[in-house]
């Protein structure tokens, strides 16, 4: 476990250097009537947050000379195109009005803003690195009675006016707000050119809040206090419940095993020996229940795949907890994740050949490569497919070719050589499988078992007790993610994280012990399923969300949301599968070492 520890402190130190870019430095300081920076980013359906596109893909008032700006690996990987706009704001200067650009629509520009209004498409832009969003139009419906029916009309309006409303503390500024003036919008209709002004006011509000707290009012005004009382009262409620469930289990446990045990052990009572002799039970299982489960190479590659994750999962909820991911670092979340994967991947290579090696395996190096595929060609494929749908459609969620480039050239330079190189540790690492007793040659025979001790059965308990325990956080989470809300209590999403490991540890645990109880050695294999089930069910509910609990419609976000969920269920079904594995071979161990084998 060095180099694992080792490979995790590496890790948070590289993205805390990388990421955690702090907010003083990166601000701006004004002085009376500097130009503030006010950049375009894009526009796109409300309802589907991945569907985005450029914001000059409408008809909106653009300069002459387009200037991108340049963006991080997470901002590209979020789907940031932002150029310059033709707005003149100056900081502490108050316009009432102000045009942007005079011109008329042509039909097809009618028709493109039309559309997008229908669609309730919205725009993005950054106020001094602050984001705001506004909707493009707004659609009136009518219904008017002419004599015995009624005549409904749609009216479809292009707001053409917008207000900023800017909050400063000294020579920074704090606090952006966009509004729309409905008394100057325009009404577009077809049959016509339509000649549009488009405009702008600015007003400026003095603050007593601190430039550092900036970011504390930014979510405080997208979250609320009242949704946090609700997700600490939803979290205690699942904590309550978790600490019954394992209580109980394991008073189910130590009892049934102290009677098991002192049954065997009681060697001076002869009817205790004699009932021994005909009895069944996980005792008898003594020499087969270390005996190697089939398709050693994968099993291992799959438990080392599930320990980096397992890493780098708490290594960005560590991240998350010192603040690196405030709501103004764009994109550093999918920065460190990516930077992350590449950095913990000895973690996988150490893990795996350890294993595969005390298991008997000999083709270490095949292992390695494996190991360093298992996560990563899955991940490759499900990219290509929503990249390609992303191109076709002509999104910004599509990633430049220089950006896919980058991070194959980080897979194949920094994570493929890690794991290699973890790989050769593990192996010099690679003792003998430390079994408390002998596995004999001829494998026992496996008596019929009823259904609810079956596999699949199994595999559904030890999936949905820890899905309840987190179902309710998954469901805020699922809803800033894939919605326009900041996701900041990261607190609260640590605790469900350790709660979901708790859960997933006991449940195996005690569905290994009614396995071997019914005289099934095969717990390897079945313990990992039973860990890595909860994957299973996350898929599940993220297809009832996408359905039944969200406004998100169309091939592009469809294939979005279905193709990166299914890679977070499976990196899921690896890390639980990986924490139900470990501990049901320290529980075996640990029963089998304390019984006395002849």
């Amino acid at each position: 476990m060095t180099v694992a520890m080792r490979a995790a402190g590496c890790a948070i130190l590289a993205i805390l250097a990388i990421a955690a870019a702090p907010q003083t430095e990166a601000a701006n300081r004004y002085s009376f009537r500097d130009p503030v920076s006010v950049i375009v980013n894009n526009v796109g359906p409300f309802n589907n947050p991945a569907e985005t596109y450029e914001y000059y893909s409408l008809p909106f008032c653009a300069p002459k000379d387009l200037q991108s700006e340049d963006e991080n690996l997470g901002a590209v990987l979020a789907g940031d195109r932002r150029v310059n706009s033709l707005y003149d704001i100056r900081f502490g200067v108050d316009v009432e009005w102000q045009a942007l650009c005079r011109f008329r629509l042509s039909q097809d520009e009618i028709k493109a803003f039309v559309d997008a209004i229908q669609r309730h498409y919205v725009f993005e832009m950054f106020v001094d690195d602050l984001p705001v969003r506004g909707f493009v139009g707004e659609v009136e419906r009518y219904s008017r009675r002419f004599d015995n029916h009624y005549h409904n009309e749609t009216h479809v309006y292009l707001f053409a006016h917008l207000d900023f409303s800017i909050a400063y503390n000294g020579n920074r500024i704090i606090a952006v707000n966009l509004t729309t003036d409905p008394m100057q919008r325009l009404l577009l209709e077809f049959g016509k050119d339509t000649p549009v002004e488009f405009s702008f006011s600015v007003h400026w509000k003095k603050t007593s809040v601190a430039f550092l707290d900036r970011m504390s009012l930014h979510q405080k005004s997208a979250i609320g206090d009242q949704e946090v009382e609700i997700h600490w009262l939803s979290i205690i409620n699942s904590f309550v419940l978790v600490l019954l469930l394992t209580s109980f289990l394991a008073i189910i446990l130590m009892r049934v095993l102290r009677k098991d045990l002192a049954m065997y052990m009681d060697d001076d009572d002869e009817e205790a020996a004699a009932a021994e002799e005909e009895e069944s039970g996980w005792k008898l299982l003594h020499a087969d229940v270390f005996r190697m489960p089939p398709n050693v190479m994968l099993f291992s590659a799959m438990v080392g795949n599930g320990a980096q994750i397992l890493a780098l999962i708490a290594n960005i909820l560590i991240l998350s907890m010192v603040g690196t991911f405030y709501p103004g670092n764009r994109g550093a979340l999918y920065s460190a994740a990516i930077v992350l994967y590449a950095l913990t991947a000895s973690i996988a290579g150490y893990i795996a050949t350890k294993m595969y090696v005390e298991m008997g395996g000999k083709r270490w190096a095949t292992n390695a490569v494996l190991t360093a595929c298992l996560f990563a060609v899955p991940a490759f494929a499900i990219f290509s497919i929503v990249n390609t749908v992303a191109v076709t459609y002509g999104s910004t969620s599509a990633l430049p070719f220089g950006t896919i480039f980058l991070i194959i050239a980080l897979w194949a330079l920094v994570t493929f050589p890690l794991t290699v190189l973890g790989s050769m540790r593990g192996k010099n690492a690679a003792g003998k499988f430390e079994a408390p007793g002998k596995t004999t040659r001829v494998a026992r025979e496996i008596p019929p078992t009823p259904w609810y001790r079956t596999a699949p059965a199994q595999m559904f308990v030890a999936g949905f007790l820890p899905f309840s325990a987190i179902y309710i956080e998954l469901h805020y989470v699922f809803t800033s993610v894939w919605g326009h809300r900041v996701y900041t209590l990261f607190g609260i999403l640590s605790l469900a994280f350790v709660m979901l490991l708790i859960v997933t540890a006991f449940i195996t645990v005690a569905l290994t012990y009614f396995q071997l109880a019914s005289e099934d050695y095969r717990w390897w294999w079945r313990s990992f399923l039973s860990g890595g089930s909860t994957g299973v069910f996350i898929y599940a509910y993220a297809a009832f969300f996408f359905l039944e609990r969200s406004p998100m419609s169309g091939v592009l976000q469809g294939t979005f949301f279905f193709g990166y969920m299914f890679m977070v269920a499976y990196a899921f079904f690896l890390m639980l599968g990986s924490v139900g594995y470990w501990m049901a071979l320290r529980f075996v161990r640990k029963i089998y070492g304390s019984i006395k084998v002849d």
